[in-house]
């Protein structure tokens, strides 16, 4: 599964299984593979490909977000399902 979001790209996400949760948005800095990650061959079964992104607004240590894009097709940040949508 080929990731379609690049580093530098906006996006906007939100936790689908918190009724509560508001729209956040976010920068990708990295996309990486399972092995990129340093993780086995059996990982493949589970996630195809990382994205770690900083959350908008920035903050003056900003903290690294990991989305998972699991081989199911859906994206998880935490363990918990999110939404995205890419910016333009």
């Amino acid at each position: 599964m080929q990731s379609e979001i690049k580093a530098g790209q906006r996006f906007k996400f939100n936790l689908l299984q918190d009724n509560s949760s508001q729209e956040r948005q976010a920068v990708v800095t990295r996309v990486l593979s399972n092995s990129e990650e340093g993780l086995g061959p059996e990982v493949g079964f589970y996630f195809a490909y990382w994205v770690e992104a900083y959350e908008l607004p920035q903050t003056e240590a900003p903290t690294t977000l990991v989305f998972e894009r699991g081989t199911d097709g859906n994206v998880y940040l935490d363990g918990r399902m999110v939404s995205i949508a890419l910016l333009k």
